[in-house]
């Protein structure tokens, strides 16, 4: 049992070798999490977008509903 689970923290450890991680090692301070900061930054716009996207519809169609149902 424990020579498996030692063989699977070893497999995970090479995998996560193999992983491309969004910072750059070489890099100090914030400028080493520049691609973190910007994808994250994507992500918040794209949610802020779909979000407002999403309530307009939605009040147009509660009022479409009110002006249909007395």
């Amino acid at each position: 049992m424990i020579s498996r689970v030692k063989g699977f923290l070893i497999e995970v450890k090479t995998e996560l070798e193999k992983c491309s991680w969004p910072w750059d090692p070489k890099e100090k301070g914030v400028q080493k999490y520049r691609e973190l900061i910007d994808s994250t930054t994507v992500v918040v716009v794209a949610m802020l977008l779909l979000s407002g996207y999403i309530a307009f519809w939605d009040l147009v169609m509660v009022n479409l509903v009110k002006l249909l149902v007395p």
